[in-house]
This record gives structure tokens, sequence and C-alpha cells, in this order.
């Protein structure tokens, strides 16, 4: 800052009224210092109307520049930087300096080549004007800051206080309806000055930036151009308009959708958005990038102007979609970092959200077959980051999280979340962390959702947005790759602009899944594999009776002692209990009269053994494997399902049984077999063994060796690990088949073996093959 040129740009990222006594002289001490005129510090000054006082800077200024007390210019740039400012570049005549993907390298279009653009006119009275205002820019329960006093400062009016910040959108638009009048529905102006209202909602504390609740819209506003002309490079821009506002005067007020996160994000999309505007010849005054910043409310009047609403919603629907289409368009690329930069300055990796599987702002996908107990599974997610418990084993952080349920009905939704709450045993002392947005038979297309779904997180700033399931907002054909890519880049939108993890469920393809691999079960286009950065796949288990005997055994077991654990403290001390812990002795123990069991006791064991009988007719288990990106691959975890809520495999039976339609090497022939073939022989010599010992099985089970018969007994079988097409049968019986020991009689049609022993063979053989 060798001329201090940058202190009044840095000047103007303060807000004098958020600062004390102190702060406030520091300001002007640095000013005085970097040889700046004492005019800089009173219109800054002035911008906190209700403390300010004429000539009170000109005697402070007076008193500047000596003793131990000076204040450089430093200082102000600190306080400036602390608050979001970033310092121009002033090499080269670049303009502004930009985050690292920020630079536009090129204008988009030639100003020179834009036609000026006619205002509308209007036949709206003013009050209908700032209805129509505040429905675009404001919810009904957002508070709205808005000023109606003013004075007169040399001929330009300014206004006079902070104003009121305390009234909803929906209570003004009320009172505007009714009383179709802005001065009696909020208050009374010089109609020489006009009004002003404040772009963004507040949080009903003040009107500082630290005041601002969302960071939604940035103020463009330029006056050197006519505003015909100012118009139609708004439109050529395609600006993100919620509405623009003529002035009354010289400018127009474009309210400007940038959707930032925080006032870092907004600080940065707003230095963008005026670079384009910069650079596209629609030069905006710098001193509106606050977002408390007051802009020109419509419908009042202006010294015999109407400051009227020129258009609504209009350009791009988003920032998003702006920025996307502007770096589409100026070819807007980051350029490659070298490795060698960032060597010993790695920078840090996202913090895991689930424990070895999902990192916070990535993406993960949970499939599985319908009716898998997928929703439930989701829903204990969300209940266990809202708690900070474990998921199904894996540890979890603790935040909040947007459940959007596209399938339940409210009422079924919310009922679900409280019986995962308590069939888990958790205390709900987090349950504020969960948010739940119902849209049953509200669903859109995700390419519409978006948006909206950024808008709404964006409120309550989720560690997680769990989307649940996505076959209802799939946009285009599920089985094209470039389709599926772009809805799923829509995930992407919402993890980037929200800064949190995306979690979605999608059902497996028809036909049994166990011969295929996790990542190859989802259905549809191959990009569902590939997309998220965790991919947990669920299939079911083939229960046995032993498995289901083993688990019931378990549960009844832990039910029985923790019953003796209620009524009966100490039980396990107590000498008489010596030798009998197992579930049939205590509930022996428990039915001897002589014993004297406490009778709540008693109906406690009855309970269990009843309710384990309801229970265990819906149990069901599942295993669920994992295609990770960022770690290492898990252990395949396996949990039975007792309605509504999955739980561990604590005995360890589910791990030998396979999962439905799963290819198992152990089984007998007549369910397939896996052939282990020596280095020396040839798929012929496979095949005539398999053939040979398909046939001695079939005399062992009394049955004619029939084709079918034979292609039962030997199965599905791999050879050198590709799979084996045994079709291949009827070729090596055939009589163009020399390698074959096997001959088929034109005229009996016979199979013979070298024995010349003749065996049936049901089928027509096609002998010219």
């Amino acid at each position: 800052m060798e001329d201090h040129s940058d202190l009044l740009d840095a000047l103007s990222a303060i807000d004098p009224s958020t600062l004390n006594y102190q702060e406030w002289l520091n300001v002007g001490m640095a000013l005085h210092e970097s040889g700046l005129p004492l005019d800089a510090w009173d219109e800054w000054s002035r911008r906190d109307a209700g403390r300010y006082h004429e000539g009170e800077c000109e005697r402070k200024w007076r008193g500047f520049g000596s003793g131990q007390t000076r204040v450089k210019s430093g200082t102000l740039a600190k306080m400036a930087t602390e608050r979001g400012w970033v310092p121009p570049r002033a090499s080269q005549g670049m303009g502004e300096a930009l985050s690292w993907d920020g630079e536009i390298s090129t204008a988009l279009i030639d100003p020179s080549w834009v036609e000026p653009v006619e205002l509308p006119e209007t036949d709206k009275t003013g009050p209908e004007e700032l209805v129509e205002y505040l429905g675009y820019l404001f919810d009904e329960d957002d508070v709205v800051g808005y000023v109606c006093e003013s004075w007169d400062r040399e001929g330009k009016w300014l206004p006079k206080s902070k104003g009121c910040y305390s009234r909803t959108a929906g209570e003004l638009m009320r009172d505007l309806k009714k009383y179709g009048s802005i001065e009696q529905a909020m208050c009374s102006y010089d109609d020489r000055a006009g009004a002003w209202i404040r772009i963004n909602p507040l949080d009903g504390k003040g009107v500082g930036n630290a005041n601002v609740s969302e960071f939604k819209y940035a103020l463009v506003e330029s006056d050197t151009l006519a505003k015909e002309k100012q118009l139609a490079l708004m439109q050529e821009l395609q600006l993100p308009c919620a509405a623009i506002v003529d002035s009354g005067k010289k400018s127009l007020h474009a309210v400007v959708k940038v959707d930032a996160r925080d006032y870092n994000e907004y600080r940065d999309r707003v230095m963008r958005l005026y670079d384009v505007c910069r650079k596209n010849g629609l030069d905006p005054d710098t001193q509106n990038k606050n977002p408390s910043r007051l802009s020109r409310m419509p419908g009042a009047m202006r010294s015999g102007e109407r400051q009227c609403l020129v258009s609504g919603p209009c350009g791009k629907a988003s920032w998003s979609e702006w920025w996307d289409w502007m770096q589409e368009t100026t070819d807007d690329l980051p350029d490659p970092e070298n490795l060698a930069n960032e060597w010993d300055d790695m920078p840090e990796l996202a913090p895991p959200l689930i424990d070895g599987v999902l990192r916070q702002g990535h993406k993960m996908l949970l499939a599985g077959p319908s009716k898998a107990g997928k929703s439930f599974a989701l829903i204990e997610l969300c209940v266990s980051l809202a708690e900070g418990k474990p998921w199904f084993g894996w540890g979890c952080a603790q935040g909040r999280v947007l459940y959007v349920n596209l399938e339940l009905d409210s009422a079924s939704c919310l009922h679900r979340f409280k019986d995962v709450y308590k069939a888990l045993g958790f205390a709900p002392e987090n349950v504020g962390n969960i948010d739940i947005w119902n849209l049953r038979g509200r669903s859109v297309p995700m390419d519409k959702l978006a948006p909206s779904l950024i808008r709404r997180a964006l409120k309550t700033r989720p560690i997680a947005v769990v989307i649940d399931p996505i076959y209802k907002v799939i946009t285009g054909d599920e089985n094209s790759a470039d389709q599926m890519a772009a809805f799923c880049n829509q995930f992407d939108k919402v993890a980037q602009q929200v800064g949190c993890a995306v979690i979605y469920c999608h059902h497996h393809s028809k036909g049994l899944q166990g011969q295929k691999r996790s990542m190859d079960r989802a259905s549809g286009s191959g990009v569902f594999a590939r997309d998220p950065d965790a991919l947990l796949d669920m299939t079911a288990l083939e229960l046995t009776d032993e498995c289901t005997k083993a688990h019931y055994d378990w549960r009844r077991q832990h039910a029985i002692w923790a019953a003796f654990d209620k009524f009966l403290p100490g039980w396990r001390s107590d000498e008489k209990f010596v030798g009998i812990d197992s579930a049939d002795d205590l509930q022996k123990w428990a039915n001897e009269p002589a014993n004297g069991a406490p009778i709540e006791l008693r109906r406690e064991l009855e309970s269990i053994h009843e309710s384990l009988q309801e229970s265990s007719r819906g149990w069901a288990a599942w295993r669920i494997e994992g295609t990770l990106r960022e770690f290492r691959s898990f252990k395949p975890k396996n949990l039975w399902f007792e309605y509504p809520v999955h739980l561990p495999d604590e005995t360890g039976a589910l791990a030998d049984l396979k999962c439905e339609g799963e290819y198992d090497p152990r089984a007998s022939r007549s369910k397939g077999r896996e052939t282990k073939a020596k280095n020396d022989k040839t798929a012929q010599q496979v095949k005539i063994e398999l053939i040979r010992e398909a046939m001695e099985q079939c005399a062992e089970d009394g049955v004619e060796p029939t084709r079918v018969n034979v292609l039962e007994r030997i199965g599905e079988v791999e050879f050198r690990g590709k799979p084996f097409d045994m079709n291949a049968l009827i070729y090596a019986t055939s009589e163009k088949a020399k390698w074959s020991p096997f001959r088929v009689k034109k005229d009996t049609n016979l199979l013979y073996d070298k024995s010349n022993q003749a065996l049936d063979f049901d089928g027509e053989i096609d002998l010219s093959e």
C-alpha cells in the first residue's frame, strides 16, 4: 500500500456501527497517517447515523499525528481483512485479486455492440410493487431491514438511522395489502429522499454484517451508463437476479443471487461477480458489496420519480448455474498445481463422517434390493450422526442432518424415527439435530430439486444430507451413462455448496445378485458404482434354522440376564446362583415357587418369550459389502434385521452363510461345482471328466443319464478363472468331436463311451453342427 489508495477500498468493508469508540478513532488516525483527506473519514463515519455528530471528526483530526499513539495503515488493513476484505491487485491493471478459481481470463461480451433496452412500464401501485419485491427476495419468516428516515447532506439524501429490523417479510406483505400504503404499513418517509431496504435477511438483533442471517444476495449498481444500457448488459450477462429496481435517479439496482454459505464465501462470490461486470462494461460501485447493504425500496417516491420494480427473477436461476455457464463460456478453469509446491505443506484431508468409510463433504450410495430395510438403515444413520453414536459398528461424527423423505408419508416417517430411537436404546438428547423434509407426492427431478434443497440446507448447515430414495428424482434414463453422470453431478453441487456429505440409496437390478460383485448390483448405469466415494451394498443371506436358533438363544440369554439385573441386582455375585447362568437354568430357577422370585421378574421372563416368538418370525439377515475410494476395504459386516433396526451378528453364525443366489464351491455337485484343473489339462480333458463324473452321479442317484440330468449335476463351472460353457457337451458327443471318447449312433441315437456301453440320451442331437 505504498500510495495508500487501497485504504479507501478497505474502509468500505468496515461497518462503523459495529466498532467501539477506540476502534473508530484508530480508523481516523490510520487515514490521517496515510495522508488521506478528512472527508474520507467523515463520509465513512456518517454511515453510523445514530452516533455521528457534525464536526466531531474534524476536531479529532486536528489532534492526530503525535506521540507513540500514532496508528498506521496496517491497523486499518487488518481490521478490514478480519471482516473479509481482500486487497485489490494493483499490478498491470488487472483489477481485484480473486480466489484461485475466480478470475475470468476474457470478457464475455463487447459492450459497444450491446443495444440499449427500453425500461418496462408498470400499471401497479407502489405498495403492490413492494409486495412483489418482498415475495421475490424473502421467505415469509425472514426478518427484513428497512430505513424510511433520511437527512440532507449538501443536497444528497442519506439514511438517517439503522431503521427497522424486527419485522418479517410476511408481516410487511400482509400490512401492505391491508392498508395499500407504504407509509401506513411501514413508516412515513420524505418523498424527496425515497426509502431504503436491506437485500439480505437479518437476525432481528441489528443491521451489521454480523446480523445477516443468510448471505443470499449481492447488490450490483452502476451509474456510469444510461439505465437502458445497464439493463441490456445485465440481460446479456445473464446475471442471476432476484429483482432489478430503478433507483429513481441514474442507476438500476440489481439484486443478484449469490447463495453463499458464510461471509467468506459471500466475499469471494461478490468479488467474482464484480470482476465479471467490470470486464464486460458494467462498472459496479464497490461500496455496495457488504451483505447488509441498503438498496432502494421499490414503490417509494424520490424527487418526483418512483423507485420502481423493473424486473423480477431473470437471467440464470441460481449462482451455481450462472457461474457454471460463465466458466463454460469463458473457459475459466484453474491452473494445474505443481506437486513440488504442495509437497511440504499438504492440505488437510476432510475428517471422517463415518470412520473408515466416508469423509465429510463426500458422497455415499447405499444399494440393496427392494424391502431390504434401506430406509431404516439410513434413518439409523441419521440418528447415529445426530447423537454421535456408532452405526453398524462404525464410529460417526456428530452434527446436524437433513433427511429428504421422498417415499413415506409425513406421519409414518416421524414415527419411524421415534421407533428407531427406542429400538436402538438411544436417549433423544440431540434429536434437534435432525431435520426432515417430507416430499412424498411433491418430488421433482433432481436438477430442479437441488436449488431448493441447497437453499434450505444453507439455513441449518447440516454435516450430511440423506436422500431416500433416488428413483423418485432420477432425471433421464438410468441406463444411460451420460445422463446418469449429469444426474449425479447434482449431488456434487449439493455437497460443494452446502459443504456437507450427500448420502443416497438406490435399488438392485432384477435377478439374483449373489454372483455379482457388490459394485455391480445397483440398477442402471455403472455410473452409480463409480460416482460415489463410498458404495455400501446390502444382500440378503440364506438363513438356516441353525443360525436362527443360535441368534434366538443369544437374544433370549441376554434378555433374561437383563431381567435378572433389573429385578435382582447383584444376582451374579450371589452364591445361590453359582453355576446357574444359562437361560434355561435361570428360567427354571424363577419358575420354582420355593425360590420366591419376584412376580415382576416372572412376568418379564414370560414377556421375553412371547416377544421373541413374535419378532423372530420377521427376522432377516443381511451382509454389507463396500467399495471405497478414500479408505481400505473392510471385512463384510453381517447384520440381523429385527424390525425396525439392524443389529450386529454377535454369535458369528451368519459368517458362514452365503448370499441369495451366490455360487458355493462347497455345495454338492447337484448345485454346481468349481473345477480345479491342473495346468497340464486341456479344456477338452476337463469336459470329458465332468461328463463321466456326472454320468456316474446319475447312476448313484438312480436316474437316467439324460442331457438335462447330466448338465444339472455338472452345474456352473470355472476353468482357469473363466466361466465354462457346458453347452459344448452336445458337441463333445457328436461324431465330429474326434478327441471325445463319446459317440452317437445315428440310427439309434444312443450315447456310447469307450467300453461301448450304450447309454440313453434324452433329446435329438443335431449331428450337422
